[in-house]
């Protein structure tokens, strides 16, 4: 029998990629919660934007609720961790009136930006906030400063319309997870507009953010599609497909795992960049170059700018628990 030989595809497989260190930290936090305190260990909101990541937790003894109140009575004395994104300070305030034992799995980086702004509205500046409505990260942030202190802005032609009581007396701070170049567009329409206007002492979009959307900007020309690896609703994750795009790939996609490629859409490629948002775990960037290898005569280069080795410490509370590479394989590999 005559079989057809696969036909010779490119992937080049972007680093850094995948998670960053504060969705590692957080991830971390909950497996030794389950370590130190057994199961059930409570999670306000998903730990991070990944469902593989969540299911993989749940199957451990995780239990994931929206709001505090859905702890039931019998287990309030069992640890709560709140997610990376970060809480508005009413949720500890919640807890400790609960007397609920909570970590705070809050990514340093957006605590980072919580004290920027803290520190704007302390020296009486109104906070503009750069960030999506809604988002988790945007709730906590503003949750840091008494209401009205902070107003959204998403877009240029937000900044466009904005009109502050005091145009003079303003201070800015950004979602950690935004589009580089978005972000620097609307940040310039602003400084346009309010010449006073104060930036936050150091960069608030996160090294990681900015590490993966210039590893893609280098892969993406000439690349017949991009997948990017990340959940629906994960901002950095979206925002990868956007960069892929304006950076020359004819196409990209933002892909959860290997079973949701449709391979006819996807028809004949020769060049194929492949990178994942911070919360996708390095199993399913495996699973889908496994899934391109069964159909194609793959071979792999790696596109890298910069190696990370930022690493944030865990909780005082779990550093004496002892965390091994089999407690991590379900999102390690």
């Amino acid at each position: 029998m005559n079989i057809a030989a696969k036909p010779p595809l490119t992937i080049r497989l972007c680093g850094p990629r995948g998670f960053c260190a504060g969705v590692d930290r957080a991830i971390q936090i909950v497996v030794l919660a389950l370590k130190a305190y057994g199961a059930p260990v409570y999670v306000r909101h998903e730990i991070v934007h990944n469902r593989y990541v969540v299911e993989g937790l749940e199957a451990k003894g995780a239990v994931f609720v929206e709001e505090l109140d859905e702890i039931p009575q019998e287990h309030r004395a069992q640890p709560v961790v709140f997610s990376a994104h970060g809480v508005p300070k009413s949720v500890p305030e919640d807890a400790n009136a609960r007397n609920l034992f909570y970590l705070d799995a809050t990514c340093p980086l957006v605590s980072k930006v919580h004290k920027q702004a803290m520190r704007h509205n302390r020296l009486g500046r109104h906070v503009v906030l750069i960030g999506h409505a809604g988002h988790p990260e945007v709730v906590g942030t503003m949750g840091q400063l008494p209401e009205g202190s902070v107003s959204l802005i998403e877009t240029v032609e937000d900044a466009d319309s904005y009109q502050p009581a005091d145009p003079d007396n303003l201070g800015y701070v950004t979602q950690t997870t935004l589009s580089v170049d978005d972000t620097a567009g609307v940040i310039a329409r602003l400084e346009q507009r309010f010449p006073n206007l104060t930036a936050p002492a150091a960069d608030s979009i996160c090294y990681a953010t900015t590490n993966r959307q210039e590893v893609v900007k280098q892969a993406a020309p000439g690349c017949d599609l991009f997948i990017i690896v990340g959940a629906p609703n994960s901002s950095n994750s979206k925002r990868l497909v956007e960069v892929a795009l304006r950076a020359g790939a004819k196409k990209s996609i933002l892909v959860q795992r290997a079973a949701e490629l449709d391979w006819d859409e996807i028809g004949p490629i020769s060049t194929l960049g492949l990178s994942a948002g911070a919360s996708a775990p390095e199993v399913i960037v495996n699973e889908i170059i496994e899934a391109f290898r069964t159909r194609f005569d793959a071979k792999v280069e790696l596109a890298e700018t910069v190696q990370e080795n930022e690493h944030f410490l865990v909780n005082r509370e779990l550093r004496s628990i002892e965390l091994t590479a089999a407690d991590m394989a379900f999102v390690n590999g």
